[in-house]
């Protein structure tokens, strides 16, 4: 059998990050963990490679149902609970915002921020995308209320920098923009996101 890469990282057809771990200390039994902002799936080191393919692909199956279930529940954590920790993580608690809540009616922007009253909105249309993305909208929004007088200068860019995916998640939002307009446009409906612009997640004053 050859010798295979104890890990390997890849992004499935819908940018779910996945990491396999081939663990020699496994020999049946195979397991997944949301982890370090990827599905983490540690499989038996001797599996052939339609075995390992298999297993993997029902894990990430199961992690699709749960999602769809937390979602239908409305269980994890909250956007302001998850502002908080982006907040403390990366901007050293600075933001403090006051609200961070979904909208409906913002179809030109991911998000915005509100400078004087501290409160974030969300586009709803974000939903459909991985919490990874609406991560770095929410800390795009984050970093404004730390630096409110830089606009998009060079103080916003390197603490947005911090968030390690923001280049991942721009290219995420533009592509995702373009193709649910192109969709709807196609159905004879409105598109309800954003339009690709230089900045399309901005600011409220």
């Amino acid at each position: 059998m050859p010798a295979y890469p104890t890990t390997v990282d890849f992004l499935t057809d819908d940018d779910l990050p996945v990491r396999i771990v081939r663990s020699t200390r496994r020999t049946k039994t195979i397991s997944s963990q949301w982890r370090d902002d990827r599905l983490v799936v540690q499989v038996p080191a001797g599996l052939s490679e339609f075995a390992e393919k298999r297993m993997v692909e029902e894990m990430i199956g199961k992690f699709r149902q749960r999602q769809a279930r937390n979602q239908a529940q409305g269980s994890g954590p909250s956007l302001e609970e998850r502002a908080a920790l982006l907040d403390a993580q990366y901007l050293d608690g600075r933001a403090r915002p006051v609200s961070v809540r979904w909208v409906d009616n913002q179809a030109k922007r991911w998000g915005s921020a509100s400078l004087k009253e501290r409160r974030i909105r969300l586009s709803s249309a974000l939903k459909w995308s991985p919490q990874w993305v609406q991560d770095f909208v929410l800390v795009h929004e984050l970093v404004h209320l730390v630096v409110p007088d830089d606009g998009h200068g060079p103080k916003f860019k390197a603490l947005l920098a911090r968030y390690p995916k923001s280049h991942e998640a721009d290219m995420f939002l533009r592509g995702f923009s373009t193709g649910y307009r192109a969709l709807s446009l196609e159905l004879g409906q409105t598109p309800t996101t954003p339009e690709i612009s230089d900045d399309p997640v901005d600011i409220d004053f």
